[in-house]
């Protein structure tokens, strides 16, 4: 585990540094596009020597990653504020929204995984299959479309843009609504949050849950051919107490690694689900900066995307190691 943390040090800064290079050799001037339109040559030539624009890539990179260390990560070209406070004001949304979906992935994988367990040697497997496919090839941006045409047009029972109805004030803290809410004893403002969360996080969370599915159910079929598992069932033990005591435990470990990736790329999907309902996460932020050709919040978004699912990756493995025995000492 230390390892891990300790390698996924120079990876996030390799990753910064192509990022960093491949957003340089853009043809964007972005001295000029700091500067007023009546600006002239020289002050162009003055603002691209003070923001290092005249040096070597390496020499921009360190440059940049010494204002990052320090809490800068470049001014924004667009919105003429630190990159880095606007990354600060949409991450914790994009999180929150995040954590939500894989909340409801989770639920509907582990209950889907355990229904198709259940019918396993019945016409109703089949169906299973068949019905987990069809879910699997429909992405999270047409989930995300489809609920929005369903519950937000058809049958409006759940609002669909923004994060909170209007005339609501969110409480200050941490960042995060949803806990600042409840720390301020904001119940209002909370249930606002969460209804305005449902539809992104089932959209997100309905492209992952089949996949968790399938690999439970693989995964629990596996573990029945165990030899302690018929040990167990010549104990005289039921098949209830075989399942959740004995089998479910062994079988939620190979899911949990597919859980920890599936989060990566979950966390990575936020963006178009974002821009639909009009989240106001870093996905917003990436593609408004991806319009204004904004190089500091590109760099500083792409560079917590990375972040963020190197730390998923440690996070599961840390949770694997705690919940698998045959890991530890």
């Amino acid at each position: 585990m230390i390892r891990r943390l300790i390698v996924s040090v120079p990876i996030l800064a390799l990753v910064s540094f192509l990022l960093f290079a491949a957003l340089r050799v853009l043809p964007i001037d972005v001295a000029a596009m700091s500067l007023p339109p009546t600006a002239t040559l020289v002050e162009v030539e003055a603002k691209r020597h003070d923001l290092g624009l005249d040096r070597p890539i390496p020499a921009q990179f360190l440059i940049w990653l010494d204002g990052v260390r320090h809490g800068a990560f470049g001014q924004s070209v667009a919105m003429r504020r630190d990159a880095g406070s606007l990354l600060a004001q949409g991450l914790p949304t994009t999180i929150e929204l995040a954590l939500c979906a894989m909340a409801v992935a989770t639920m509907l994988g582990l209950g889907g995984g355990l229904l198709l367990f259940a019918v396993r040697g019945t016409w109703l497997e089949g169906l299973g299959d068949l019905i987990s496919t069809l879910l699997m090839s429909v992405p999270d941006f047409m989930w995300a479309l489809l609920l929005l045409l369903v519950f937000g047009v058809l049958v409006p029972v759940l609002p669909f843009v923004g994060r909170l109805d209007p005339g609501l004030v969110r409480p200050g803290g941490t960042g995060f609504l949803l806990l600042d809410a409840m720390l301020a004893g904001r119940m209002d403002v909370l249930w606002s949050a969460l209804r305005h969360m449902a539809l992104p996080a089932l959209a997100l969370g309905m492209g992952f849950a089949p996949p968790i599915a399938r690999v439970l159910r693989s995964s629990l079929l596996d573990v029945y051919h165990d030899d302690y598992m018929r040990q167990a069932r010549l104990r005289g033990l039921g098949e209830t107490r075989l399942l959740l005591r004995h089998a479910l435990p062994n079988a939620v470990l190979p899911t949990l690694a597919l859980m920890g990736v599936q989060f990566g790329f979950l966390f990575g999907g936020t963006l178009l689900v974002e821009v639909i309902y009009g989240y106001p996460g870093i996905g917003n932020l990436m593609v408004d900066a991806v319009r204004n050709a904004d190089l500091p919040v590109i760099q500083a978004v792409g560079m917590s995307y990375c972040a963020v699912v190197i730390g998923i990756s440690l996070a599961t493995d840390a949770l694997h190691h705690l919940l698998d025995p045959r890991g530890r000492p």
